[in-house]
């Protein structure tokens, strides 16, 4: 067991774990943030995505030591970290259905229109590929995205 201190929301959160241990498993178990959900173990489906440094990362699949010394947002703490706008624009396209992958598709678009604040219906595609959902609201996701771009993204 080592300690082991994140920076997550804004916050510094120290906690005692093995070495090996996912973020995810950081995030949930161990810090109580269970809005970044467990889907496939394997960095495949999506549903554990949070922002590393800004960027959409599978949680499963990398080691919480690994990013100790990077800011770490979660669904959370997306409407305070500029994601209110897309948030909001999800609610009003009615993107989720049984909701288990929103936070890992909302958590993806946020990395997307970060690092891109303006992109074309490919570049969404290609930046949600591999989020999976289950229910198939994908055409949704999608308008809740271009809505939040009207609306001005996310700072």
């Amino acid at each position: 067991m080592s300690s082991i201190t994140l920076k997550v929301n804004g916050k510094s959160v120290q906690f005692e774990a093995e070495d090996d241990i996912p973020l995810l498993w950081a995030l949930r178990d161990h810090i109580g943030l269970v809005g970044t959900k467990f889907g496939c173990g394997i960095a495949m489906c999506g549903a554990c995505t949070v922002l590393v440094d800004g960027v959409a990362t599978r949680s499963c699949s990398v080691p919480a030591v690994a990013v100790k010394d990077k800011d770490i947002v979660t669904i959370e703490g997306l409407e305070e970290n500029g994601g209110k706008i897309l948030q909001e624009a999800w609610l009003e396209s009615d993107a989720p259905q049984c909701g288990y992958c929103q936070a890992g598709q909302i958590m993806n678009a946020a990395g997307l229109l970060k690092q891109n604040p303006n992109p074309t219906d490919e570049e969404i595609g290609i930046a949600m590929n591999g989020n999976i959902c289950r229910c198939g609201s994908y055409t949704r996701i999608k308008k809740a995205i271009k809505l939040a771009i009207e609306k001005g993204g996310v700072s």
